[in-house]
C-alpha cells in the first residue's frame, strides 16, 4: 500500500442474514483527505466503520488501512468509568503531547484529572478526540464527533481536525449535511 494511502477498500461485500449492506463497495483515501459518509439511520454506516476496524468480518473483499484513531459518537462508552481521563489517555498515548491540543478543544488540565461521569457529555467528547489524536492515527475514525458540543466549541473542534490533515486522513459519520460539505474533500452516500 502507498504510504501516502490511509485507507484502501476494494470490492467490500457485507451484511445481515439475506440483507447486504455493502456490495463491491470500493474507497481509496489518502493522508491529507476528509471524506464524509452520510446516510439515514440503519444504512450502515456505524457497520462499515466496524469493519475497517476488524471488528466485523466482510463476507469479501480486502479492507487495507493505516493505524487508526477512533471517536465513538458515545464518549461515555469509550472511557473506563473508574479511572480518570489522563490515566486514560497515557495508556495510548507514550507522549505527553496533550498539553498542545487542551486550549484548542477547550479543556483544562483539570478536567483530565476527572473521573469521566464528573465531566458533561460535551468535556468528555472532547477528552475522546483528545485520545485520539494523541495515538498519532493515519486513519481518523469519526462517528459523530461533534454531535455532542455547541456550535462553537463543534466549529472550533472541527477547524483543529482539519488543520491535522497533512498527518492522517479522516472517514467522517455525520448526519449534518451542511457540516458534511463545508469539511468534506468528498461525500459518501450509503443506503
Amino acid at each position: 500500500m502507498d504510504s501516502k494511502v490511509a485507507l484502501k477498500i476494494e470490492n467490500l461485500s457485507f451484511g445481515y442474514s439475506d440483507k447486504l449492506l455493502f456490495e463491491n463497495f470500493n474507497l481509496t483515501l489518502r493522508v491529507g483527505e476528509l471524506v464524509s459518509v452520510v446516510g439515514k439511520s440503519g444504512t450502515g454506516k456505524s457497520t462499515l466503520f466496524e469493519l475497517i476496524a476488524g471488528n466485523l468480518k466482510p463476507k469479501s473483499g480486502e479492507i487495507e488501512k493505516g493505524n487508526i484513531g477512533w471517536i465513538f459518537q458515545d464518549p461515555y462508552s469509550s472511557f473506563h468509568p473508574s479511572y480518570n481521563i489522563l490515566t486514560q489517555i497515557l495508556e495510548v498515548s507514550k507522549e505527553k503531547e496533550y498539553n498542545k491540543y487542551l486550549k484548542k478543544l477547550s479543556l483544562t488540565n483539570e478536567n483530565l484529572k476527572a473521573l469521566p461521569h464528573e465531566l458533561s457529555g460535551g468535556q468528555l467528547q472532547r477528552c475522546s478526540i483528545l485520545r485520539a489524536l494523541l495515538m498519532k492515527p493515519k486513519l481518523l475514525l469519526c462517528d459523530e464527533p461533534t454531535s455532542a458540543l455547541d456550535n462553537i466549541v463543534q466549529l472550533e473542534t472541527m477547524k483543529l481536525l482539519i488543520s491535522l490533515l497533512d498527518e492522517m486522513a479522516i472517514l467522517l459519520i455525520t448526519h449534518d449535511e451542511d457540516l458534511a460539505h463545508w469539511a468534506s474533500d468528498k461525500i459518501v452516500r450509503i443506503g
